[in-house]
């Protein structure tokens, strides 16, 4: 059990409350897709093309996967309260500057100074290793996720209404609002869980080569990276697939874009009551496998000319189910190869998913046309899917030829 004190809300002396790490997770997971239904006014507006325009997801993701490689070890260096403080600080004031963003170049560079907001899922994560082992934690993250879960699944609607009342800029108006709330809150509640550790950053940075050689953290890591490169595909590509190919008002896509935060919220269910039962290798297996037979139905039904914009994004909420069952449980077996390191792990391994996904969402966003149709994001999805089942697969048998030798 852990050594920790129990946790109490607006109490920074335990550490911090279940309903905290939600509320930190849950504005990052909304900055991620809240103005997506925008995006084509945007690109009117700002005086740029949709191609352009949509480099702000891409952009955006490449940056976090930076931010990630050192965020985890200052976070284990000095602490996870003052890295998550002074992140939060600057995602609000990046916020401020996309709102007041008059053109695409300046939207650009406050929309990368956005994504230190991606420091709530790092050291969220960190935070839950650090007070619990390897498959309570999976547990644990998993009903965090599930709570933060339904802020991506209304996100798209609400940015899709704000939108169309109020303009794209009251996106960036509610992220201020909400960032600002969530300051507070780390302020008020948020108790260091990581003390301060011995040398330098560079002592910290040094253990990267540690991680790097274990072949169960690239298999976990792996795993994880190709199951979200799903969904960051699906985020860059989406947007343009339900306006420009199914013809739907922003509105109506942002709605639709919250089928897989459906399929999610379910999967992370799943994921806290059954992980520590089954084990973490077993969820991500079938989480993986849920993701691929989505993908297989959605294109099988694509190529026999049944698709339209409810089945293509219905489908999509198997995408968020998968995920939902793996994810967590990929990030606790990363976190758990070296405990010591859980912040630095949690660091690299965020960058290896979202850089993934970003370089996915730029070669979708690329590669999507009016005369292309769905198809460039349903093929890249599906081998993601496929990708994800095999680094699970390895994972396995690797641990079942120790344990034999053993």
């Amino acid at each position: 059990m852990s050594e920790f004190p129990p946790a109490r809300l607006l109490d920074r002396t335990t550490p911090p409350h279940v309903l905290t790490l939600i509320m930190i997770t849950g504005v990052a997971a909304l900055s991620m897709s809240v103005f997506l239904p925008a995006l084509p006014v945007m690109a009117d507006d700002l005086g740029t093309s949709y191609q352009i325009m949509q480099l702000s997801v891409a952009i955006y993701l490449a940056v976090n996967a930076a931010l990630q490689v050192i965020l985890g070890p200052i976070s284990d260096r000095f602490g996870r309260r003052p890295v998550l403080i002074v992140s939060f600080a600057i995602y609000v004031l990046a916020s401020l500057g996309c709102m007041l963003s008059t053109n695409v170049v300046m939207f650009l560079i406050f929309r990368m100074l956005q994504a230190f907001v991606v420091t709530g899922l790092v050291l969220s994560r960190a935070v839950i290793r650090d007070m619990l082992p390897p498959e309570r934690s999976a547990s644990m993250i998993a009903y965090v996720t599930m709570g933060m879960s339904i802020v991506p699944m209304a996100a798209p609607a609400v940015g899709g209404f704000l939108s169309d009342q109020f303009g794209w800029q009251s996106t960036f108006l509610l992220q201020i609002l909400l960032g600002v709330a969530v300051l507070v809150l780390i302020l008020r509640d948020l108790g260091e869980t990581h003390p301060r550790g011995e040398g330098s950053l560079m002592d910290q940075l040094r253990a990267y080569p540690e991680l790097l050689r274990s072949p169960r953290f690239w298999g976990y890591s792996l795993a994880a990276m190709f199951c979200s490169g799903g969904f960051f595909a699906y985020l860059g590509g989406a947007p343009f697939v339900g306006s420009e190919i199914f013809h739907i008002s922003p509105s109506l896509l942002g709605v639709l874009l919250g089928a897989p935060a459906v399929g999610y919220l379910f999967g992370n269910f799943i994921a806290g009551r059954y992980s520590v039962r089954t084990g973490i290798n077993v969820m991500i297996l079938m989480g993986a496998g849920i993701f691929l037979g989505g993908l297989l139905l959605s294109i099988s039904l694509h190529l026999a000319g049944l698709s339209n914009a409810y089945i293509f994004f219905g489908l999509m909420g198997f995408v968020g189910l998968g995920n939902g069952m793996a994810l967590p449980n990929a990030n606790a077996g990363l976190l758990s190869v070296r405990p010591n390191l859980a912040g630095s792990a949690s660091g690299l391994g965020g960058a290896l998913m979202i850089g993934g996904g970003a370089a996915i969402s730029a070669f979708v966003g690329s590669r999507l046309t009016t005369e292309s149709g769905p198809d460039p994001l349903l093929w890249l999805m599906l081998a993601s899917a496929v990708m994800a089942v095999l680094s699970i697969l390895i994972v396995i048998r690797r641990e079942n030829r120790l344990a034999a030798l053993a």
